[in-house]
């Protein structure tokens, strides 16, 4: 009995060992640690804008005349100042080297801010479409609608139509008495009362 107890006490350690040495799943209520990058994070928004302060920059008359400034400057010194404090001797390898590294830099920030403005061009193209969309549909609806008022208009009884008709039963009342006389009655009153311009005025 003593041995069995001694080896069955043997085989939980190892088993316990065995079983923390299992992978643990990742958590699905976890989020996932951050991984490590070797290279350096930035914000593609914020270099974007400075490329383009950049591009804006490269694109003006001041930096024109600060570089002429800069290169006549160097050109005269490294001529003209003493050997000793000469630091580009002719051909100015060196200028023409700074100048390359200039250019190489800009020619991609150039590249970058165009490619801003493309993005921003489009964005406001489909927003024109859109907007031009919506107005040609709300104008479309307009136009329906006039031309379900001027249908609807066409059915109303306008004051000249009244008029005729109630012309034409004048005419009836009085060929319907067929005495010849005419009596003052009410038709008559409101001939009287309406005044004399009413035609013009109609019109």
């Amino acid at each position: 009995m003593g041995p069995e107890r001694d080896g069955q006490r043997e085989r939980l350690p190892s088993g316990a060992t065995a079983a923390g040495r299992r992978p643990r799943a990742p958590r699905l209520d976890q989020p996932r640690p951050p991984r490590r990058r070797i290279l350096p994070e930035w914000d593609p928004e914020a270099f974007g804008r400075l490329s383009e302060r950049i591009a804006r920059f490269l694109g003006t008359g001041r930096f024109i005349v600060w570089m002429t400034v800069v290169i006549i400057v160097w050109v005269v010194w490294n001529v003209s100042a003493p050997r000793e404090l000469r630091f580009d001797e002719y051909p100015f390898i060196f200028l023409t080297l700074v100048l390359s590294l200039q250019a190489s830099y800009a020619a991609p920030l150039i590249l970058l801010a165009q490619n801003r403005q493309d993005d921003r061009d489009r964005v406001n193209l489909e927003q024109d479409r859109k907007q031009g969309e919506r107005s040609i549909a709300d104008t479309e609806y307009l136009t329906r609608e006039v031309a379900a008022l001027r249908i609807g208009l066409g059915e109303v009884a306008t004051r000249d139509w009244i008029r005729s008709e109630l012309q034409d039963l004048v005419k009836e009342l009085d060929e319907r008495r067929g005495n010849g006389h005419r009596e003052h009655g009410a038709i008559p009153a409101l001939r009287a009362e309406r005044p004399p311009r009413r035609d013009a005025d109609d019109r």
